[in-house]
């Protein structure tokens, strides 16, 4: 997840467009997807997924309200759990199973405790409604040990903006699986964003750590 820097939020309508996003997704270079609860079949779909391409991608579920259905999730093959708000027994869980889990979190208060329960990373959502990147960037200073992932208000036009403000990774979501191209059909669409948001993340960090830039080509 830290050195993908991108966790695409897979919403969609029914079972096969959320397996299409995820396919578009991997085509585009983006090896982590987070399939939420909201998706028809959303258990199922993640196990699919980790039978047919786990292997290549890091498979999350997202939306997980609470630790019995982290645990089924978990049972299917997700790796990482995400919730949208602070869940103590949720976290407890995870951590208990050592699951990687990224809880959900908006106030100050909120972002600490969540920390202190053992979430490896919070998630700030809806972080553009209370500023965006200038409501990371306030964050950073009394939290700089806390790694944040904003969600909600993320796209291309912001993406750099979140980066520089000390986000460690982002929380895409309908800027870049798209809802229309899913129903088209078309997941070439979402396969060029995700190659678009990849190059975003690689060029930042290459100027934010310059001793990279031998090692690493950007194509």
């Amino acid at each position: 997840m830290l050195e993908v820097g991108i966790v695409p939020v897979v919403r969609a309508s029914s079972a096969g467009e959320a397996r299409m996003a995820a396919e578009a997704l991997v085509a585009g270079a983006i090896s982590v997807v987070e399939i939420t609860m909201t998706v028809p079949g959303a258990i199922d779909v993640i196990r699919e997924l980790s039978s047919t391409v786990g292997s290549e991608v890091l498979i999350g579920a997202g939306t997980v309200l609470d630790a019995q259905t982290a645990a089924k999730c978990v049972e299917a093959g997700a790796q990482f759990i995400v919730s949208p708000g602070f869940d103590a027994s949720t976290v407890a869980w995870a951590v208990e199973h050592k699951i990687l889990i990224a809880a959900g979190a908006l106030t100050p208060t909120e972002i600490l405790t969540a920390w202190n329960a053992g979430a490896e990373f919070v998630k700030v959502f809806p972080c553009s409604n209370v500023g965006g990147a200038k409501y990371i960037k306030a964050l950073r200073g009394p939290f700089p040990q806390i790694p944040l992932v904003p969600t909600g208000g993320v796209n291309l036009e912001t993406a750099a903006d979140f980066l520089r403000a000390g986000a460690t990774a982002l929380g895409v979501g309908g800027e870049l699986v798209l809802a229309d191209a899913l129903k088209a059909r078309q997941p070439e669409r979402i396969t060029e964003l995700a190659k678009k948001y990849v190059q975003l993340v690689r060029e930042f960090s290459l100027r934010a750590k310059p001793e990279l830039a031998s090692s690493v080509s950007v194509t």
